[in-house]
């Protein structure tokens, strides 16, 4: 009876090891259905952004977690708050809307700024814009979590905490499995 037991249990750890890897491939596919889920609902590219700077302030602060939808036959109007992408920069930016241009051919432009800024955001943009359009629009935000996100600032400014902390999620991913 002790040489069966032996020999199983090799297979019994390798069974153990197949079910942790699909658990594990299932919570990653799971977390990208609800992204792409997002997507489709709040129609916007990037549903939840992070505030990087205090341009923003009193309004949103570094570290805020923000939502956001992007209906295309929602007018964009003076005052909202909007995420919009600038050609040649990567990063998203998070401005209020203190301008609405509409032509009469219902064709809408409008001009941004950091509630805590001096100037508008003109220089911001790519060189030669003075306006930006629907297109440029990543989202609105249309509810916000305080600093929760200051968790992604952190990992971002200082890379050395974020290999440790994925050292140790992958300490106890095995401490987990031998136990």
């Amino acid at each position: 009876m002790g040489i069966l037991h032996r020999q199983n249990k090799p297979r019994l750890r390798c069974t153990m090891l197949y079910y942790q890897v699909l658990n594990f491939a299932m919570i990653v596919s799971s977390a990208l259905m609800i992204w792409k889920g997002l997507i489709v609902i709040t129609g916007s590219e990037s549903p939840i952004v992070v505030v990087l700077s205090g341009s923003m302030e009193p309004a949103f602060h570094r570290g805020d977690l923000l939502f956001l939808t992007n209906f295309h036959d929602d007018p964009i109007r003076a005052g909202e708050i909007v995420v919009f992408k600038v050609e040649g920069r990567d990063i998203p930016i998070v401005h209020r809307v203190i301008k609405v241009h509409e032509k009469e051919n219902g064709n809408i432009k409008f001009l941004t700024k950091g509630d805590n800024n001096e100037v508008d955001d003109r220089g911001l943009y790519k060189e030669g814009q003075n306006w930006l359009e629907k297109k440029d629009v990543v989202g609105r935000a249309r509810g916000f979590l305080p600093y929760v996100g200051m968790v992604t600032i952190i990992m971002n400014d200082y890379p050395k905490f974020k290999y440790a902390l994925l050292a140790v999620m992958g300490a106890y991913v095995l401490l987990k499995r031998e136990s």
